[in-house]
């Protein structure tokens, strides 16, 4: 077995940075859940940023406490180390992966804090812009490369890759800038698709929904608006009100779903949070839910 020892000096070093960091397991998946903790499936009202539990909901137990970074330490020893990215870190992380054909784009991506990763690629710190950001450049025409921010967690040198069993390393010694306002409008995720006309009923007769497609727009711009470490809630709620709307026969429950989840992507929540979140709401509607695409 590796020693421990300098992967706990390394996160209290991180945390002493403020990087709020946390133990993954010997891949790069989170520790899973422990018995008595609420999964989203099932209970998507359990707020996993309150949870009180040391090591469940992956970077939601990132933290800048020395004491506690022991104890999650004593409970994953030999577990790779990871830093909780996005507005909670003042933390955005470029991920460029070359074996997905990614390459660092110099004209838009200045020198700041820089890791090696295991399999060769590049992991570029900026301090976050304070906007969403997308999860990737994919549709920008530039594959390989990701975008850890809100919702998200890079694995941390001196962890070994679980592949390649290579290190993770921190190369030079810059602090992370800030991200340049052309990498900035880069990374800004596509605008969500506007909802047809055709999707809609102008009015629902005696259900008291005289404009749908302006609740519905009300109901995603509350998720739009949510606070870091509310947004499923949130979704949840607003997926409860348009279950509503769609037993009142003024969308179907495909476009509901829809317009739900690409909300939830603009929010930068997981295809599991988002999907449980909707269905969720929705069984609590007693809306059925077979059939939507997952």
């Amino acid at each position: 077995m590796p020693d421990p020892a300098p992967m706990l000096a390394a996160a209290l070093a991180l945390a002493a940075e403020g990087y709020p960091v946390f133990f993954l397991g010997r891949t790069k998946r989170p520790v899973a859940n422990c018995p008595g903790c609420p999964k989203a499936e099932t209970d998507p009202s359990h707020d996993p940023e309150a949870c009180p539990c040391l090591t469940c909901h992956g970077f939601y137990a990132a933290t800048t406490d020395a004491d506690r970074i022991h104890t999650l330490h004593t409970a994953v020893p030999y577990g790779m180390l990871a830093i909780r990215t996005g507005r909670a870190a003042d933390l955005a992380v470029i991920d460029v992966d070359p074996r997905n054909g990614g390459t660092v784009l110099p004209d838009l991506m200045p020198p700041t804090r820089c890791v090696r990763t295991g399999s060769d690629g590049w992991h570029l710190y900026y301090r976050h812009p304070g906007v969403t950001l997308a999860k990737n450049l994919d549709k920008r025409g530039h594959p390989g490369i990701d975008i850890k921010a809100d919702g998200g967690y890079v694995v941390a040198p001196p962890s070994i890759h679980p592949g390649t069993r290579r290190p993770y390393r921190r190369v030079g010694d810059r602090p992370a800038i800030e991200m340049p306002p052309p990498l900035v409008e880069l990374c800004r995720p596509a605008a969500p698709p506007a909802i047809p006309a055709a999707t809609v009923t102008p009015i629902i007769r005696g259900r008291g929904i005289s404009n749908p497609a302006a609740l519905l727009q009300a109901h995603l711009d509350a998720v739009a608006r949510a606070a870091e470490g509310t947004r499923r809630n949130v979704l949840y709620g607003a997926s409860m009100g348009v279950a509503r709307m769609v037993a009142a026969g003024a969308l179907t429950a495909t476009d509901a779903y829809h317009a739900l989840y690409d909300a939830g992507v603009a929010a930068q929540q997981t295809h599991r949070d988002i999907h449980a979140a909707i269905t969720g709401g929705f069984r609590a509607e007693s809306v059925a839910v077979e059939g939507i695409a997952a």
